[in-house]
């Protein structure tokens, strides 16, 4: 069997890279196009993962989507048909989508941001199938979509793919002893920021002040900080985030991924960003390891931030058993789903209807 994965962003690397090696493993050939936008491409280079890169993430807003989106339909679908894949599959999947419809291609998208309505738009009524979180709190194609019970960060941060190194940490940026908290701001250039503004000078003037007193502080930003912040600059290497992160006492910030993350790996989180996702609030409700603000304001954010310092670290580790109890192993299923579809689709549908 060929499989081709369609990369656009560094978070689809790390979804991505077990389930290639899982698929390689059981003998399929996998094929994988990629995106230049932000590290996504060092990150397949450091994996020993062969790539196609089709495209580049460049300023303009929607009108710059929109000629990347048919140049990149039109690179893909030469791809497709010089390598002659068996199905293809991608998260948030806009581009195997229209290329499968096209070829005939079974494709899966895999997704789980609510918010992205232009994108769902123009993906969900051409893919194959829409594969999203339990969570997921958005309209889905009727008949031609699977739920599970996990998020996508399970995929590559689940303990079975993750362990966490305190040595790996400390080397890149983790404060030896005391706290270190985690900050990420974001670019607000994907198609799913259109219309979203981040954090103000002074709201994170204000957050720096208040953790730099307590313990040091590490910013992970998409856009160039300002220089009076820079001394905060994340340094370390981008495939050892994940082990900072695991020993940081929180993370705040305006990306979903990276709290969702930091709740997976038993981290609280804040995340404080004008829209919401349906994988944070379920993480916020049923294990309390995620704090949803969208005010972007100091009083609630700093109320949150001591609420938070308020629970021992212990708590936190309870808090992830039980989420990891509750979910699934999240490589596995995106395996399975690509080798055997369209048998999994069909039993969700079955189940549904029963």
């Amino acid at each position: 069997m060929k499989v081709l994965i369609d990369i656009g962003h560094p978070a689809h690397v790390h979804f991505f890279k077990n389930p290639i090696r899982l698929l390689r493993n059981h003998g399929h050939e996998v094929v994988i196009t990629s995106r230049d936008k932000e590290f996504a491409l060092s990150l397949l280079d450091d994996l020993n993962l062969q790539h196609h890169p089709l495209s580049a993430l460049k300023e303009g807003g929607v009108f710059s989507l929109g000629k990347e989106l048919i140049s990149r339909d039109y690179a893909l679908l030469k791809v497709v048909r010089q390598t002659r894949p068996d199905i293809l599959a991608a998260i948030g999947g806009v581009f195997v989508a229209h290329v499968g419809k096209l070829t005939g291609i079974p494709s899966l998208a895999f997704y789980d941001t609510e918010n992205a309505t232009l994108q769902n738009a123009i993906t969900y009524p051409f893919a194959s199938a829409v594969i999203v979180p339990r969570c997921y709190e958005s309209w889905l194609p009727q008949r031609r979509h699977i739920r599970y019970n996990g998020y996508h960060e399970l995929s590559y941060l689940h303990p079975e793919y993750f362990q966490p190194d305190r040595n790996i940490a400390i080397n890149n940026g983790l404060a030896p002893n005391g706290d270190t908290f985690f900050l990420r701001l974001v670019s607000w250039q994907a198609n799913h920021d259109l219309g979203e503004k981040g954090w103000s000078h002074r709201l994170l003037e204000r957050v720096l002040e208040k953790l730099s007193g307590i313990g040091k502080v590490l910013i992970s930003s998409e856009a160039k900080l300002p220089e009076e912040f820079s001394k905060y600059q994340y340094q370390g290497n981008v495939e050892s985030v994940h082990h900072v992160m695991a020993y940081c006492r929180a993370f705040i910030g305006e990306s979903a991924t990276m709290a969702s993350e930091s709740a997976v790996l038993g981290v609280p989180a804040i995340y404080a960003a004008e829209t919401g996702r349906g994988y944070t609030n379920e993480q916020e409700q049923n294990y309390n390891l995620v704090r949803n603000l969208h005010s972007l304001h100091w009083e609630p954010l700093e109320i949150a931030i001591d609420s938070m310092l308020d629970q021992p670290v212990a708590h936190w580790e309870h808090q992830r058993q039980k989420l990891l109890d509750d979910t699934i192993d999240v490589a596995a299923f995106v395996t399975e789903c690509i080798e055997t579809f369209p048998a999994p689709l069909q039993a969700f549908q079955a189940s549904m209807a029963n």
